[in-house]
């Protein structure tokens, strides 16, 4: 062994990095294309989302620098948040661990949910709320 407190404990947080695709699937690449579909349907004044409606009304370069930019952003803070959770004492390992699981779990529901939602838009006409 090299001495490296995080030696066993890298596999399951590697294993995150798989739901921060998840993730910014959902967030980004799901959420736009429902969002336009639904945009197209009922129209753009029916976004809920502020700043889904701002992105939409611009040009296609605007949106996709905007969707890059955020995912660099989450995978930069991500990356940083993982490196700590790495450096956590033993002790602290599992709680540390069921956080940054119910945290991405909580960013995934969002992301089901906007996803529900903007379909409910393309289906019926009108949202979830």
């Amino acid at each position: 062994m090299s001495g490296d407190r995080t030696s066993g404990r890298t596999p399951r947080l590697e294993e995150y990095w798989g739901w921060v695709a998840v993730v910014l699937f959902l967030w980004l690449a799901v959420d736009l294309l429902t969002s336009v579909a639904a945009a197209a349907t009922v129209g753009l004044e029916s976004e809920t989302n502020p700043l889904m409606a701002w992105l939409l009304g611009h040009h296609l370069a605007v949106v996709v620098t905007v969707h890059l930019g955020i995912a660099v952003l989450v995978v930069g803070l991500f990356s940083v948040l993982f490196a700590r959770a790495r450096a956590v004492p033993r002790r602290l390992e599992r709680p540390v661990q069921l956080g940054l699981e119910g945290f991405l779990g909580v960013l995934v529901s969002i992301g089901l949910f906007a996803f529900a939602n903007n379909v409910t838009v393309v289906v019926l006409g009108r949202g979830l709320f």
